[in-house]
C-alpha cells in the first residue's frame, strides 16, 4: 500500500501549471495538476489505446475538447475519455485536478 495526500502538493506556478507524480506503475499513472486562474492544459491527444480521467477536487474551470468544445468543471466533476480523444482543461480560479491514465504513458 501507498498513501498520498494531494493537499500536501499545494504549490502553484506563476508561469505554468505544476504537475506532481502521485503514482506510476505498469497498470496506471496518477498525477496531481495545480493550475492558477487562467492557466490551462491545452487540448491534446495521444496516439495510443487507453483511457484518461480528470477529476476536479478544488476550484472551477472548463474541460476542453475537440472543436473548441467546453464543459463546466467544478469540484467532484470527472471527465473520462479515450486517450485518443482530444482533451484538456482550463482553470477559471485556482484549481487542482487528479489525472489518471491507464495504461500509463
Amino acid at each position: 500500500m501507498k498513501k498520498s495526500n494531494f493537499c500536501d502538493e499545494n504549490d502553484f506556478g506563476d508561469n505554468a501549471f505544476k504537475r506532481f507524480l502521485v503514482h506510476d506503475s505498469p497498470y496506471f499513472k496518477m498525477l496531481n495538476f495545480n493550475f492558477k486562474a487562467g492557466q490551462e492544459l491545452p487540448v491534446h491527444s495521444h496516439d495510443i489505446d487507453g483511457e484518461v480521467s480528470i477529476l476536479v477536487y478544488e476550484g472551477v474551470g472548463e474541460f476542453l475538447g475537440e472543436n473548441e468544445q467546453t464543459l463546466p468543471a467544478k469540484p467532484g466533476d470527472v471527465l473520462v475519455s479515450e486517450i485518443r480523444e482530444p482533451h484538456g482543461i482550463r482553470a477559471k480560479s485556482d484549481m487542482r485536478v487528479v489525472v489518471t491514465i491507464a495504461p500509463p504513458i
